[in-house]
């Protein structure tokens, strides 16, 4: 019981850093009530502020990308306990988005500024994306993504059981609507510096690269089913225009993200 109850207490601190982390990016990337943003923070020469955010952002990807494979899920599960692979995956993650928040270099060279509705607009824009964000985590299962359901479960004894393949929502429209909030809240600003350029393009960057590993490991996953998924719904664009088959419009099973 001691082991189970230390499992949950290590799902619950991760689970806190990861707020901390998340709360602090709303206000990072859109330049709000930080000390600290993608714009703020010191004008260090732009060399050396391309390779320090190039480093962050090179370390970031690796660590999460890497350790979302499942070979690399099986290796660890040699190490520690099952019930807390997410909670690690979620903490290293966090922790590394802090470091990037506290040693990134701001490049504040103007690329473009827009005012008045326009700057409206895309403000608006930008809020909308860190909804979907949320909103797409709490449609598939917030609680699985952040480890605490499987640390609920090992409380209890029990493994936590597989998740159903299925399309909530926003994931009837597109297949990555967390990806898609992301990029909406990377790219819309009325004030796009050369640094938030450089973050906003290397980041669109691997999601799209990440994104092709993803919906192979899903296909590899759940086969035939995803592959039909594929073909029914587009990945990050929603179809606007056009009509799609009656086949198309019936509740159909669906893989959530790693």
């Amino acid at each position: 019981m001691f082991a189970r109850l230390l499992i949950l207490f290590y799902a619950i601190m991760s689970y806190a850093v990861f707020l901390v982390s998340f709360l602090y990016a709303l206000g990072f990337v859109g330049n709000y009530l930080v000390p600290k943003s993608i714009d703020i923070g010191g004008s260090p020469n732009v060399s050396e502020a391309i390779t320090v955010d190039l480093l962050l952002l090179g370390l970031f990807a690796i660590q999460h990308s890497v350790m979302a494979r499942p070979a690399f899920k099986q290796w660890s599960a040699k190490i520690f306990p099952a019930a807390c692979q997410r909670s690690t995956y979620v903490l290293l993650s966090s922790l590394i988005l802090l470091l990037l928040f506290w040693q990134w270099r701001p490049i504040p060279t103007p690329v473009w500024q827009v005012g008045g509705t326009a700057a409206w607009l895309l403000t608006g824009v930008y809020w909308l994306g860190w909804l979907i964000v949320l909103a797409s985590t709490f449609m598939i299962d917030h609680f699985d993504l952040s480890g605490l359901r499987q640390a609920f479960f090992a409380l209890r004894g029990a493994e936590a059981p597989a998740q159903s393949f299925r399309t909530p929502l926003l994931y009837r429209i597109v297949r990555h609507p967390l990806m898609l909030g992301f990029l909406l809240v990377f790219w819309a600003t009325p004030e796009m510096t050369a640094g938030h350029l450089l973050f906003a393009v290397m980041t669109t960057v691997y999601i799209l690269v990440g994104l092709q590993f993803e919906e192979r490991d899903l296909i590899a996953q759940f086969g035939t089913t995803y592959q039909q998924y594929r073909r029914r719904v587009p990945m990050l664009l929603p179809r606007i225009f056009g009509r799609r088959r009656a086949e198309d419009r019936r509740p159909r099973l669906a893989g959530t993200p790693r």
